[in-house]
């Protein structure tokens, strides 16, 4: 069977890598979450107190860029990959709002991008992939057979994700996650290094008011037609 090249672009919180997980599932392709690449080296960052809300040592990053080791494991009991940095399990560490407040900041340097994307890329060779992230149908993927660029209402979205902390016991006021999206909005268009933008020929799908099972259903169809295509 014919195998093609699925890149899922979107604003944070939209359920990017919930989709791309059911895709793949479904479709017996791999799934790259490119987002917990960048958030593992936030994590990294943070951890190395190479960055923090108010400053960023970019230089001391860059020079440690070389010691960063990712890769992804799949997880049987969960039925996706989780992320690993030096062999270490971050799956969960890398979720926290103190990431998500600083990954756009670590994902603007060039350098970082250049580094991941190059790893990215290598996970497509063969096809057959489904992948999330900001520059996957415009940068990493730009000529995948199916693109697709996810969005919602700020407001949904912080909605969302406040119900995810919750559920994680993290303590976070819903004002403060609505922030945290709106911010990463304005960071991840502007950047001067491949900036969020809806990719030629990609499809926009607005899930504000999608059930994911709707949402599903549309894009495996999509998906299925331009595999069955001659």
């Amino acid at each position: 069977m014919k195998k093609i090249t699925i890149a899922i672009d979107g604003h944070s919180s939209t359920g990017k890598s919930t989709l791309a997980k059911q895709l793949a599932k479904a479709l017996n392709y791999i799934y790259v979450d490119t987002g917990a690449m960048y958030r593992a080296v936030t994590y990294f960052a943070m951890q190395q107190g190479f960055v923090g809300e108010d400053f960023l040592d970019k230089e001391a990053l860059l020079n440690s860029l070389s010691l960063i080791n990712l890769s992804f494991k799949f997880n049987e009991n969960l039925g996706f990959a989780e992320m690993y940095l030096d062999n270490n399990n971050i799956e969960s560490a890398i979720r926290s709002i103190q990431v998500s407040n600083l990954v756009s900041k670590i994902a603007s340097i060039s350098e970082v991008r250049s580094k991941l994307v190059q790893q990215q890329k290598q996970y497509g060779v063969d096809k057959g992939v489904v992948m999330d992230g900001r520059d996957i149908g415009t940068v990493v993927f730009p000529n995948a057979e199916l693109k697709i660029f996810m969005t919602a209402s700020a407001e949904i979205r912080a909605q969302r994700r406040y119900l995810e902390l919750q559920q994680k016991n993290e303590n976070v006021s819903f004002e403060e996650v609505l922030k945290n999206v709106t911010e990463r909005d304005a960071i991840d268009s502007s950047r001067a290094d491949s900036p969020l933008i809806i990719a030629e020929n990609a499809i926009v799908i607005d899930n504000s008011y999608l059930t994911k099972e709707e949402q599903f259903n549309k894009i495996f169809n999509l998906a299925t037609d331009l595999i069955n295509a001659d």
